[in-house]
């Protein structure tokens, strides 16, 4: 079945409504490529393809004259649309992409729309690729959302139904087809009515309503014979005549059936064809004369770039004498030092193994410490635990203040490494401003009842109430910052004021001020407090720290972006400031919060799995698991674990990494090739950083380094046993 009058009306109707043309020569000129490009069309739907080509092609030659875009397109598409009459399928498909390649530069919605409706009805009537065929329609129907192309939509529905009721698709064309009935006064003509009027014969023939089917397909065929498109007419027929033949009116379907032919014979005329055919041959050599005129001109652009091209090598060629010489003395200087060169690369190789050397030596001492610090912490945890009476000992406080102070020189010396190494990144954390101000006052108030002092904080109230950014460092921040300013005051007052400085978009800037009125600096000494174990002021009998506190403290506003003040009068105090930016997002904020992790408990006795080499740390490690009700079991070795798993089943494993024999890791692989799935927790001396990659490439779960908060060990522990649970 052929449809093309669609194509031709909506081609009329877009000439005569669009006027945005793109006048680039004369009014007159294009004028006359309008007229040419009508009488073209108005041939067309006579069927008179000779002289619709004709006229198609010279409007097409003023229009490249012209370079106008637009009129291109539509006589291209003119073109398109006689070789689609004719049968000539691939002559067709050439110029309507051709046509759509120039709507596409001219953007004129409702031209893109037709061509690419047309190439619908070429793929699906023609070529019978129906997927195609409408998927070009529905591609049509997204150009032409906008209101004032009603019509535009309405007769690609009207394509899109007699696509799917030709494969007898009915319930798939039913939509588009409600859609043109209530939106048939969009199509404004006798055409469409007579499509539309067979249309929906054919969908009531589909449902066996005889009397509303006879009632469109005669509307459809009661057309005047004289109407200007035959074509719609013709299919009126056809499929009228289809339909009494089903319900047995054989004479009726028979004089339809002859009408059909009547109607088409009239259409495709041998002599009207064979004089189209040699109009079409003689567009088709304009064609490749143009092509022919195109490399013509692309040859002798060439040429005239040739010739520039060698003055351009005459030029090269003297500029490459100069660089020669350059190239010689360059030659010189460098072999003279190359030597120098050599000297400083061995100097520079140096340097890096120094500077692996010393990151080896901190990490394996930091082991060293953490382990023998884990049992000193612990031992000390179940005295005070195990024996009530000494929580007043002296002694024991001083052991557990030890530890900790130990603790804290190895924490210090490992954040001041990775802080130069480049290994510290910042991190986005949903926080509370005045809740974490809080907790820090709250772990510093010894330190501030030692020294009498009175600790004042003040939050500026405009301040919103979460905000996002490296709270932990942060943290660090200001307890090294207040930390001192307590050390170095007694009797006095220590202030913590934060204020907003200004808001950009969504990051409120914040000044903070950390102020005391104790000892003061010296001007003298003011340049060196910022670097690493530089202490000023101090006196034997006092505690005083490591001297890497403002180190850190300046080393971590650097990755803020930020950098520190001092103030300070010897005798009369010192104040701190500094700003950071930090992000106010609300959606931000409750994605954070909702992605925290939920500290799952549970009132369930698991069984642990602890495999550790030391003596001391298995009797606290045993102690703190025990404690909160769960059943543990010791081994010594890799070997060990491997064995009382092949007998016993846990819930969860605590692997040390630093093990004779064989190690954590090498252990932790053996135990999944076993096809053990028990969560698996690295307890370990280590940096967290340093043993990740390698933790996680043989099978463990998570890493807690000693010494840990027994509540941060247990909520581990719960959320692991509890998804390997829900995983089983």
């Amino acid at each position: 079945m052929h449809h093309y009058r669609v194509s031709f009306f909506l081609f009329l109707f877009l000439f005569m409504v669009c006027p945005d043309l793109s006048a680039q020569n004369s009014a007159v000129s294009i004028a006359k490529v309008k007229e040419l490009t009508k009488e073209s069309c108005d041939y067309l739907d006579q069927t008179n393809y000779e002289k619709s080509l004709k006229k198609s092609g010279i409007a097409l030659k003023y229009a490249f004259d012209l370079k106008n875009d637009t009129l291109i397109s539509r006589n291209y598409n003119i073109i398109g649309i006689n070789f689609h009459d004719l049968g000539e399928i691939e002559k067709a498909i050439f110029f309507y992409r051709k046509a759509l390649f120039y709507a596409e530069r001219s953007n004129i919605v409702s031209l893109k729309m037709m061509i690419t409706s047309n190439l619908g009805n070429l793929h699906f009537f023609e070529k019978k690729m129906y997927k195609e065929g409408i998927a070009y329609y529905k591609e049509s129907l997204k150009f032409g959302q906008q209101e004032k192309y009603l019509k535009e939509v309405a007769i690609t529905n009207l394509n899109i139904v007699w696509s799917y009721f030709k494969v007898e698709n009915y319930k798939a064309g039913l939509p588009y087809l409600n859609y043109i009935n209530a939106h048939q006064n969009d199509l404004k003509g006798k055409s469409d009515d007579i499509a539309l009027n067979f249309l929906n014969g054919m969908y009531w023939s589909s449902v066996n309503d005889t009397a509303k089917a006879n009632m469109y397909f005669s509307k459809a065929v009661s057309a005047s014979k004289s109407t200007e498109d035959k074509q719609d007419l013709s299919f009126a027929h056809l499929e009228y005549s289809k339909f009494l033949n089903k319900i047995g009116k054989y004479k009726q379907a028979y004089d339809n059936l002859l009408m059909y032919n009547t109607i088409t014979g009239e259409l495709y005329n041998e002599t009207k064809l064979k004089k189209a055919s040699i109009a079409g041959l003689n567009l088709e050599l304009d064609e490749y004369k143009r092509q022919i005129e195109k490399i013509e001109n692309e040859k002798t652009s060439q040429s005239q770039s040739l010739k520039k091209s060698r003055i351009i090598v005459i030029l090269f060629i003297l500029i490459s004498f100069i660089f020669l010489f350059l190239i010689i003395t360059l030659i010189k200087n460098i072999r003279f030092k190359k030597k120098h060169n050599l000297e400083l690369l061995e100097a520079k190789e140096i340097a890096e193994e120094a500077s692996l050397l010393k990151t080896q030596f901190i990490s394996t001492i930091s082991h060293e410490l953490r382990t023998p610090l884990y049992g000193v912490v612990g031992i000390t945890n179940m005295l005070l635990e195990e024996h009530k009476e000494l929580s007043e000992s002296e002694h024991l406080s001083a052991l557990k203040f030890s530890a900790r102070y130990l603790l804290s020189l190895v924490n210090d010396i490992l954040q001041i490494n990775k802080i130069e190494e480049n290994k510290v990144v910042l991190e986005s954390l949903a926080f509370n401003m005045c809740d974490e101000i809080t907790m820090i006052k709250n772990s510093l108030s010894f330190l501030a009842q030692k020294n009498n002092n009175n600790f004042n904080i003040e939050i500026d109230e405009e301040i919103p109430e979460y905000l996002i950014g490296d709270k932990l460092r942060l943290a660090q921040i200001l307890i090294n910052l207040v930390s001192n300013a307590l050390k170095f005051t007694k009797d006095g007052q220590v202030d913590i004021i934060i204020k907003i400085d200004k808001i950009e978009g969504s990051f409120y800037h914040l000044d903070f001020l950390i102020k005391d009125n104790g000892v003061g600096i010296a001007a003298v000494d003011q340049n060196k407090i910022f670097e690493k174990f530089v202490q000023v002021g101090r006196k034997d009998e006092d505690y005083q720290g490591t001297g890497l506190g403002l180190s850190i403290v300046k080393r971590l506003l650097g990755l803020f972006g930020s950098s520190i003040k001092l103030e300070s009068d010897l005798g009369k105090g010192t104040a701190f400031s500094f700003k950071i930016p930090f992000e106010y997002n609300t959606l931000k904020t409750q994605k954070i919060i909702e992605d925290i992790e939920v500290d799952l408990t549970s009132n369930e006795i698991y069984k642990i799995l602890i495999v550790e080499d030391n003596l001391i740390n298995q009797l606290v490690t045993k102690k703190i698991i025990e404690k909160n009700n769960y059943v543990c079991k010791v081994v010594d070795d890799g070997f060990a674990a491997l064995k009382i798993l092949e007998k016993e089943h846990f819930d969860l494993i605590l692997m040390d990494i630093n093990m004779p024999l064989m190690n954590g890791f090498e252990t932790t692989k053996r135990i999944r090739l076993e096809g053990v799935k028990t969560p698996i927790v690295a307890l370990t001396a280590f940096d967290k950083d340093e043993i990740t990659d390698e933790a996680v490439s043989a099978g463990m779960n998570d890493i807690i380094v000693k010494p840990f908060e027994p509540v941060k060990l247990f909520k581990i522990l719960n959320y692991l046993i509890t998804e390997a649970k829900k995983a089983g």
